[in-house]
């Protein structure tokens, strides 16, 4: 109660919060908000019209129409619940497998831990941008195979947190207590290592929702990520960039094609950057409060 007191006295950290609970509920009832009226998947975005011009906010779309017809309020509304889904299965994924195989390799050390150890410096050695890229390209267009390429290349970060915990945790005095208890190695890890290791891990983990978002998203802008179609915020920038100058008499004529996609990332991507630093200051015991 004392952490969670902590947080929500961080203005920050209410903002983050409010904006992702914003975000959520949006998710949640997405069907209300914007019913499909289609008998296609309804993560597919509606269509008015066919017009290669975008169409200016009407009240049959509120936030216009992109080239080709795209309603952009139901993209922005659907794209909330694409965009939860990236992030949350994507971090809680690489974070099991980094938490598994950084902590059980350094917990029992040895040739284990140097061939996990060493295997991860090699997936490392990929920029992980480009690797997604090539592995997006490698797999096809699609947001679960998008969800793949970055499962593959995004383990690496906790599996080097979560050992580098393990091997400070395990030298300290109630590990030592345990052992001269009786108590078994199995038991030692899991209740008393990685709860006293896993703060860190969980910090980078509410950091990297809101990054592996905008990766997403950028990947769906060059055309290497979601299907044509498909709610996702990056899509929806995509079907602007040929606007994004206007018209010679006006830049701004399109304003409303790049202007709503580019809003959600931000305060989608900030929601989750103001609530992981939040974390980070509440939960890491070498913070010196102020």
């Amino acid at each position: 109660m004392e952490k969670l007191k902590q947080f929500f006295k961080n203005p920050l950290g209410v903002t983050g919060f409010i904006l992702i609970l914003f975000w959520l509920m949006v998710a949640l009832f997405a069907p209300v908000i914007a019913p499909s009226h289609s008998n296609n998947s309804p993560y597919m975005i509606e269509r008015i019209g066919f017009s290669s011009l975008p169409v200016p906010p009407s009240e049959d779309a509120p936030f216009g129409l992109t080239s080709g017809g795209y309603n952009i309020f139901y993209g922005i509304v659907w794209g909330s619940r694409t965009a939860f889904r990236v992030g949350l299965i994507v971090v809680s994924t690489t974070l099991v497998i980094g938490v598994i195989l950084g902590g059980v390799g350094s917990f029992i050390g040895g040739a284990l831990d140097n061939i996990i150890m060493r295997i991860t410096d090699l997936v490392m050695s990929f920029p992980f941008l480009i690797a997604v890229i090539i592995m997006s390209i490698v797999l096809g267009k699609g947001i679960d195979k998008l969800i793949i390429a970055l499962i593959l290349f995004g383990w690496r970060n906790y599996a080097r947190v979560m050992r580098s915990e393990v091997l400070s945790i395990k030298e300290r005095d109630f590990v030592s207590a345990a052992y001269s208890l009786g108590m078994n190695r199995i038991r030692i890890f899991l209740v008393h290592i990685v709860p006293n290791s896993i703060f860190s891990v969980f910090v980078l983990a509410s950091l990297d929702i809101g990054t592996m978002v905008l990766i997403s998203a950028s990947l769906s802008f060059i055309g290497v990520g979601a299907e044509p179609g498909y709610a996702d915020w990056g899509q929806m920038i995509n079907f602007s960039r040929n606007w994004l100058l206007g018209t010679i008499d006006n830049p701004m004529t399109y304003w409303y094609t790049y202007l709503y996609p580019s809003i959600a990332i931000f305060s989608f991507v900030m929601g989750w950057t103001l609530m992981g630093d939040t974390l980070r200051d509440v939960l890491d015991p070498k913070m010196v409060k102020r």
